[in-house]
């Protein structure tokens, strides 16, 4: 059985681009239009690093941190602005300012987006149908 280890994901949305880099594993880096891409560009990054004996030939897996606009950016579908208020105490004003990269939250903002949206998971991983 081949070990694992698990590799945080650093993404950033530059002016043009979303960039994503392996914590850890040197030369493993991701860009894409999109945070999709991006994440698909690290990964393949991971495959190639292996190939070349870059970097030790085990399964990873991998979470990912983002920063604050890119989150906002990427879930924009799936969350509006309304439903972040409601679980994240912080009005859709202030976070829209954050999805446009207009302001950068303080850090107690940061940490009640985080704690919000896991409050959230942990509730829908409770539910059964």
């Amino acid at each position: 059985m081949k070990a694992t280890q698990t590799v945080q994901i650093i993404i950033e949305k530059s002016k043009d681009a979303f960039w994503a880099y392996a914590s850890g594993l040197e030369g493993v880096t991701g860009v894409g239009e999109t945070v999709q891409l991006a994440k698909e560009s690290v990964i393949e990054s991971v495959d190639i690093q292996k190939e070349l004996g870059n970097i030790p030939n085990v399964d990873y897996n991998f979470t990912f941190n983002f920063d604050v606009e890119s989150l906002l950016n990427y879930y924009k579908g799936i969350f509006t602005n309304s439903a972040l208020e409601k679980i994240t105490g912080i009005n859709q004003k202030q976070l829209q300012h954050y999805a446009s990269g207009l302001k950068k939250p303080r850090e107690a903002q940061i940490y009640k987006i985080e704690i919000g949206l896991h409050r959230l998971a942990e509730e829908l991983l409770a539910v059964k149908l």
